[in-house]
């Protein structure tokens, strides 16, 4: 395996960013935020193909 590209590390970073965002919006019980925020996470992992 060969290193990994710095925009798949961005892609990587802001996926998980995302993600856990919705994870601490979701507890809090801001249910529309939290499922924008998978939204914009599962957006985001696209560019990870």
């Amino acid at each position: 395996m060969g290193p990994v590209p710095l925009p798949r590390i961005a892609w990587l970073v802001t996926v998980a960013v995302a993600v856990l965002t919705g994870l601490i919006v979701l507890v809090n019980g801001y249910t529309g935020y939290a499922v924008l925020s998978f939204v914009v996470a599962a957006s985001a992992a696209i560019n990870l193909r």
